[in-house]
């Protein structure tokens, strides 16, 4: 046991609390549950390499699709003689993952493989018959932070729509859902709002393991009419959906250059709507998505508008900050070179954080102080959401947390076709 000081605001005012930390036996026995964890990647090298022997393969990967031994599933496969790895085909952020968001990324040759390199986030997002014609199986391995708005599952999607299209089978490798496969959160993408941001009508935190996700895109006919015998999941060994990450291993791998820890990769399901505004989300600063501020904010005013929501699991600082340009991580970042003023969001409470309706908050919060300051990307902002209504209800002034209750009849309705596809 230890005590712990943590500085809280409210009103203006500072209080410090001390808080007694309790180590539960989950702590304790971390070391255990990562030697125990068995990704899918981990159980294709050493369970059923005899699925892909004599078999031309392109490899879906990135800079995540390691072993828990920590060797990249491409190095592995090279290892064995029968194995034929024709080509890699890259997300966004390239195979290496060292290329911002956004970027294009052209085709090439890996020099540590001499692999050829496919790019599926540039002019072609979407395998197409050329690509796939000396193939005969699929495999898709990339660890994906569980949020809508992330473009690998996007890419799994037309990986999927492809395979049906060109009568491809596709082996995929699960692994965990970093911020758990237990808690389905936001709204739920209206066709119409159907973009690389936002594939497939699900929620933004969407509560499933790539695997399960694949499942649910193939038999609810969102990505082509996929036969059965298309598509196979190789299950991960003794992971629990509840748990987040870091209960297998203290290790993270940026999955992008601005998802540098895990707790950005939660708070992000709700800032990443900043980003469809004039707002900086703190691209260019060392806390992407947990920094967010513009040169007309006056922080005290903001920190006390979002107080009045009594968010949840967090502490809201007030910060001032400069974007910069950060070679391979962001090279015009919103207000580059002007200082910025606006809050810091420390994440406390995972199991009450709700990042989605904190999202919400901030967003009419920022509408509500700033009403002739704040500019939207209309479309973006509605593509990130899914739903033009989360936009006009905020500038009606309905409050948010009364959006985000009105959400919880279609998460329902998601919660009951998700469960068909569930795996663990």
């Amino acid at each position: 046991m230890k005590a712990i000081t943590i500085k809280t605001h409210h009103n203006s005012r500072i209080f410090l609390l001390t808080i007694l930390v309790f180590f539960n036996a989950s702590c304790c026995s971390r070391s255990s549950n990562q030697e125990n964890l068995q990704t899918g990647a981990d159980r294709l090298v050493s369970e059923f390499i005899y699925k892909i022997e004599n078999k031309n393969l392109p490899l879906v990967v990135n800079h995540t699709s390691l072993l828990s031994n920590g060797e990249h599933l491409v190095d592995a496969l090279l290892k064995f003689e029968d194995i034929r790895i024709k080509k890699i085909f890259s997300p966004e952020h390239g195979f290496r993952g060292n290329i911002q968001a956004g970027e294009y990324i052209l085709n090439g040759i890996d020099s540590k493989t001499e692999l050829p390199v496919i790019s599926l986030y540039g002019n072609q997002k979407k395998p197409t018959s050329e690509m796939l014609r000396d193939i005969d199986i699929i495999i898709y391995d990339i660890q994906d932070i569980g949020i809508r708005y992330y473009t690998y599952i996007s890419t799994l999607y037309y990986i999927l729509e492809s395979a049906s299209e060109f009568s491809k089978k596709v082996i995929l490798p699960d692994r965990p859902n970093p911020i758990t496969g237990s808690i389905i959160e936001g709204p739920v993408l209206k066709e119409r709002f159907k973009s690389f941001v936002g594939i497939a009508p699900i929620p933004v935190r969407y509560g499933m393991t790539a695997g399960e996700l694949a499942l649910f895109f193939a038999n609810e006919n969102f990505s082509g009419n996929l036969h059965s015998d298309q598509l196979e999941i190789i299950k991960m060994k003794y992971w629990d959906r509840s748990k987040y990450l870091d209960f297998y291993s203290d290790s993270w791998i940026n999955p992008s250059p601005n998802i540098p820890d895990l707790n950005t990769a939660i708070i992000y399901a709700g800032t990443c709507l900043i980003e469809a505004t004039n707002i900086s989300e703190g691209r260019g600063t060392t806390k992407t998505f947990k920094y967010i501020g513009a040169p007309f904010i006056e922080p005290e005013k903001l920190v006390e508008k979002l107080l009045e929501f009594n968010p949840e699991g967090i502490l809201i600082h007030p910060v001032s900050f400069t974007p910069k340009e950060i070679k391979g991580v962001v090279s015009n970042p919103k207000y580059k070179n002007e200082l910025c003023y606006g809050i810091e969001i420390e994440l406390i409470d995972r199991e009450k954080f709700k990042p989605v309706k904190f999202g919400l908050q901030l967003v009419s919060a920022l509408t509500k102080l700033y009403p002739k300051n704040i500019s939207f990307n209309i479309r973006f902002f509605d593509n990130l959401s899914g739903d033009a209504k989360i936009r006009e209800q905020i500038l009606s002034g309905k409050n948010p947390d009364k959006i985000y209750k009105d959400l919880l009849t279609e998460l329902e309705k998601f919660d009951n076709k998700r469960n068909k596809y569930l795996l663990y």
